[in-house]
């Protein structure tokens, strides 16, 4: 099975997501009922004579806020990294960059909307920004396929890296996909070279590259754009070879609320994970509840790194980059024997 509905099947729970703020995850449930409270006595013309007890619910919804999300599983992690409201690539964009100008295309076939590129400037730099664009409304996400993209994505992003290469501007990668798409037709266009080319070229360029998974990372639909001087990853994303849905479909034939929990688990996804294995460099701290409760203040989070590691990569010496960003990929997976 191809296309829309074979990703329906794979990701139900992006299937199924609205963008309705009344979306609300199992695991919240204590706390959007506390915060129910808290909107009805805000909402009574009686408030003030009620601010000690709003002191206590906005400090008990707080506290339970921090308890939940500084002990999600690997599952209920991936589940956050997916909520319909979490900022995607454009949304940091308005958020964090100036005078950003959208580059289209790739110069031989179309232009995936799945990959946005544009020109920006971040803090005192001038940059070359890319990342993958999920979309917001029902039509915009079947138009961006959910975020996976054609290898006309991939060979748009390596175009205008080669773009920000030859004007010596650094590149900054927003990771957001649960993989390329599977499409018949993205195989027909050669998805694997694609990204494979990229690979082989991002690990090469001559400019400073930072990359950083803000949602989903998904097999080499995200390495496609990720191969960075440095990679970080946002709190509450996940960043894995495959998706919880297709490691359960693989080993247990059947992908269900236990198999995936299951699967995630094992694979070693999570943020945390991810940085003490070694394969990401630094985790870029969400708000409290995770970027869809303060999408605002996850940006800036997220400029804050990005600028940070601007700073100290613009001092490397081009050759020297290059050389430390093979090494960096090269080391991933050694194993000592004993």
């Amino acid at each position: 099975m191809h296309g829309i509905a074979s990703l329906a099947l794979a990701f139900p729970t992006m299937a199924k997501a609205g963008y309705s703020g009344s979306y609300v995850l199992d695991f919240e449930q204590p706390v959007v009922e506390i915060e129910k409270q808290i909107d009805a006595l805000e909402a009574n013309p009686s408030a003030p004579r009620f601010a000690e007890e709003l002191a206590t619910l906005r400090s008990t919804r707080d506290t339970l806020l921090a308890k939940t999300y500084g002990g999600l599983t690997a599952w209920q992690t991936v589940r956050v990294a997916r909520h319909p409201a979490r900022p995607q690539t454009l949304d940091h964009v308005d958020a964090m960059c100036r005078d950003f100008v959208q580059l289209h295309g790739d110069r031989q076939c179309a232009d995936d909307p799945a990959i946005v590129t544009g020109l920006a400037r971040i803090g005192p730099f001038k940059v070359m920004v890319i990342g993958h664009q999920k979309g917001r409304s029902t039509a915009e996400r079947i138009r961006c396929r959910f975020g996976c993209a054609n290898p006309d994505g991939y060979r748009k992003a390596l175009l205008k890296m080669q773009f920000a290469e030859k004007f010596k501007l650094p590149i900054v990668t927003l990771v957001d996909t649960p993989g390329a798409y599977p499409g018949i037709e993205s195989e027909q266009r050669g998805q694997a070279e694609a990204i494979a080319v990229n690979l082989r070229e991002m690990s090469r360029l001559r400019t400073p590259i930072v990359s950083v998974v803000i949602g989903e990372g998904g097999s080499g639909g995200a390495l496609g754009i990720a191969v960075a001087d440095r990679v970080a990853m946002m709190e509450h994303a996940w960043y894995s070879v495959i998706s919880p849905e297709g490691c359960a479909a693989i080993l247990w034939k059947e992908a269900n609320e236990k198999t995936n929990t299951l699967a995630a688990q094992a694979l070693s996804l999570t943020a945390r994970q991810n940085l003490a294995n070694g394969i990401i460099d630094a985790i870029v701290p969400e708000p409290a509840g995770g970027a869809h409760r303060d999408p605002r203040a996850a940006s800036e989070a997220l400029q804050g790194w990005i600028i940070d590691q601007l700073r100290d990569l613009s001092r490397v010496d081009p050759d020297t980059l290059v050389n430390l960003r093979f090494e960096k990929f090269r080391r991933m997976g050694s194993v000592r024997s004993s």
